[in-house]
């Protein structure tokens, strides 16, 4: 028996927020209660300049999470301490390796009722992180958007948020869309799967127009040296200062040093939904696809692998050459990597299409969302060597164990490999190929730097996976 199509409530999900969240994050705790939680977080900018933020934070009292009820305060609570969390780890002259009880007990309780991480994840900055300036009116706007808290207090860090959160409004109706085209599979309703991967298909050309705005009010070098510092980990940290991560003092003298990767967009839970659902599967970094006719074949493709076992965050990382993707389910809401567990085992659109090959329209429309999906992971590539590929470079700070452009287009040029028609293989590797040579992202001196294997840290400047990970960048 077929296991049940996923139905988005019972993960909190919703067909108009997606994984943002259907409540609206709050912007301030009504308990005054948490007050102190709340200066602080008001006032970040200003302790972290004036070198006050650890005087401040040292003298708080360890507040209890007791006043917190609705899912709402739990997730502002959370985004406030991870804030004061990292600004007090990166706000001084020199990082700090422990995290007072203030934080670190009130934050461990809190991240273990919502299975995050206790670190600034792609939750705490994004998906929790943003209110809207006009509350009649849609959120999957920039125009529309505002962040609740930063660390630098600049527009050009709030953009930089705003941008994902945009993304993940726009592409929230994907969701109920692409569950309704595994149903519609199921029903052998090849008229639905093709409306379907259609309307995905415009979904996805959205979502590349709005990544493409990133230069619009985020200067690179104001974020590679002003912002990403503030949403690194404690994860191969050695170089900067944390050779054996944070330790989270919790006041029983027996506490471990932990180590978690920074806020990243590749926690996103969207574009590995992407994935799944058009049966996209990625090899470790370096190995390919044996030929690109055996992975349009009629034969079933290889499923989804299954999720693995929560590993002890303190434990050496698993040496697996492809976990990256439940790496950093890790570090999604639990509601959300369960639901892409589920999605996984369900998902049969991909072998629908195969089966289906005599439907032009159908297979015409599955293709265009892997030739879109690739056009949004090669924008993605120019944002990421605009900003942190070229000045990490010109800083020669750039660190880790990742030669991060490489991974990246791999994971662009495996999204084509389902691809029906041989001619929509050859055609999205043409348009790759021109658009690289037309971007002036890619033109000069940052040629070079795409061209070139440079170790970075990623986004999060901390985002690194050792030469045998492998896996995916979602943007």
């Amino acid at each position: 028996m077929l296991p049940p199509v996923p139905v988005l409530a019972d993960y909190g999900l919703s067909p108009r927020h997606g994984f943002l969240p259907e409540t609206l994050p709050l912007t301030h705790l009504p308990d005054p209660y948490y007050n102190k939680w709340e200066a602080i977080a008001a006032n970040l900018q200003a302790l972290v300049l004036t070198r006050r933020l650890r005087s401040v934070v040292d003298r708080l009292p360890v507040l209890s999470s007791i006043g917190l009820e609705h899912e709402a305060e739990w997730r502002r609570a959370y985004s406030l301490l991870c804030f004061m969390a990292h600004a007090y780890i990166w706000g001084g002259d020199a990082p700090a390796d422990r995290l007072p009880k203030a934080i670190s007990v009130p934050l461990l309780e809190i991240s273990d009722h919502l299975e995050v991480p206790p670190v600034a994840t792609y939750a705490a900055v994004c998906l929790w992180n943003f209110k809207p300036v006009f509350v009649d009116e849609e959120i999957d706007s920039l125009e529309n958007l505002a962040t609740l808290n930063t660390f630098t207090g600049s527009i050009d860090e709030s953009w930089f948020y705003l941008v994902s959160v945009a993304i993940e409004a726009r592409g929230a109706p994907i969701l109920d869309l692409m569950l309704t085209a595994i149903g519609a599979a199921r029903r052998n309703d090849a008229k639905t799967v093709t409306r379907c991967l259609v309307s995905f298909a415009e979904r996805l050309t959205d979502l590349t127009n709005i990544l493409v705005r990133m230069p619009e009010s985020c200067d690179p070098t104001v974020f590679y040296h002003r912002v990403r510092p503030f949403l690194a980990g404690s994860k191969n940290m050695a170089e900067a200062g944390l050779p054996h991560g944070v330790l989270y003092d919790q006041g029983t003298g027996t506490e471990k040093y932990r180590q978690y990767s920074g806020g990243s967009n590749a926690q996103s839970s969207l574009i590995q939904f992407f994935d799944i659902v058009l049966g996209i599967h990625h090899l470790p970094t370096g190995e390919r696809h044996k030929t690109a006719s055996s992975s349009s074949s009629s034969a079933a493709p290889e499923p989804e692998p299954e999720p693995e076992p929560e590993p002890d965050p303190d434990a050496p990382r698993n040496r697996n050459r492809n976990n990256f993707i439940q790496e950093m389910r890790r570090y999604m809401p639990g509601p959300h990597a369960r639901f892409l567990a589920d999605v996984s085992r369900v998902a049969n659109v991909r072998q629908f299409v195969q089966d289906n090959r005599s439907n032009r329209q159908l297979c015409l429309a599955y293709d265009a969302c892997l030739a879109m999906l690739s056009a949004f992971r090669d924008k993605h590539i120019a944002i990421v060597t605009r900003y942190i590929i070229t000045p990490s470079r010109e800083a020669r700070t750039g660190t880790g164990g990742t030669a991060l452009i490489p991974f990246l287009k791999q994971a662009r040029d495996e999204t084509g490999e389902p691809a029906v028609e041989e001619w929509t293989r050859r055609f999205m590797r043409a348009r790759l190929k021109a658009e690289h040579q037309a971007d002036p992202v890619f033109s000069g001196a940052d040629r070079g730097a795409v061209e070139t294997d440079v170790d970075v840290k990623g986004l999060a400047g901390t985002w690194t996976m050792d030469d045998e990970g492998g896996g995916i960048c979602s943007f």
